[in-house]
């Protein structure tokens, strides 16, 4: 396999490009039921998008997004996006969703939305740091029980992202408290074996402050398959804090990346009103 191939994104429309992406999902998320073709064609014909990342002509990542409508706001709800294993670390994601941005413009909107796991830190840093998405909504559990590697054992937690495409909010966004003392709403401990286990929850503190750190763990995988009570306990108690402050108007606006070898922190910012 020659990794050194160019990599290249473009709009995917036929059945034979379609049928690609689904077996290419089948791939990565092998517990779980693929797109039909026939519906993601159908999606591409009225208003969706499929876009793949090709290294030469081998496709190596997709993403996929459809229509959505809130009864008042018509966006893009950006619903998958995968990478080859052989394939990731690479960039790649990032390229796809810029060129998500491109052709939603083109298509004549606004604003984009997703979710994710806010405990996959590296989905959670592309999304709000690098390309300016917010989060103002946690769903509990949103999927319900999924017996796929990642998502097993615990609930399907995730944020909502709005990616305002047609403003100055989709871009690289830097962390306005970096440097500052900032207060930390999780008091961490480190167990035998060098991972974070979440202790203390802070919530009825009147900080006095525009910006607060959630501690979250930057390996969740790797804990939750050494222990999965932990990871469970990192689920419940960052789903506490998340809940409480984005009930009180604050909104989740970046990932710092920490210097500590176990932690990063989301940023929560308070809206000006």
């Amino acid at each position: 396999m020659d990794l050194l191939e160019p990599i290249t994104i473009r709009m995917l429309h036929t059945a034979e490009e379609l049928t690609a992406v689904r077996d290419l999902e089948s791939l990565i998320w092998a517990d779980e039921d693929p797109v039909p073709v026939n519906h993601s064609i159908a999606v591409v014909k009225n208003g969706g998008l499929v876009i793949g990342a090709f290294s030469g002509v081998r496709l190596i990542g997709f993403q996929y997004s459809f229509p959505g409508f809130d009864g008042t706001t018509i966006y893009l709800c950006s619903h998958s996006m995968g990478i080859h294993p052989d394939f990731q670390k690479m960039g790649i994601g990032e390229k796809l969703k810029l060129r998500q941005r491109e052709e939603a413009r083109n298509k004549g909107y606004r604003l984009i939305v997703w979710t994710y796991d806010p405990l996959e830190t590296v989905n959670g840093y592309l999304n709000l740091s690098k390309l300016g998405g917010v989060c103002t909504e946690y769903i509990e559990n949103c999927y319900g029980e999924m017996p796929d590697v990642l998502n097993a054992g615990l609930p399907s937690d995730r944020f909502l992202v709005e990616w305002d495409i047609a403003g100055e909010t989709s871009k690289p966004r830097e962390d306005s408290a970096k440097g500052e003392e900032v207060p930390l709403l999780i008091q961490v401990e480190v167990d035998a074996q060098g991972f974070p286990v979440p202790k203390a929850v802070l919530l009825d503190h009147e900080w006095n402050v525009n910006v607060l750190y959630v501690p979250v763990p930057n390996q969740f995988q790797t804990i939750k398959a050494n222990d999965l009570e932990t990871g469970l306990d990192w689920r419940l108690k960052t789903r506490e804090v998340f809940t409480y402050y984005l009930s009180k108007g604050w909104t989740v606006t970046a990932l710092r990346k920490s210097n500590l070898p176990y932690l990063h922190h989301y940023v929560l910012t308070k809206k000006h009103t």
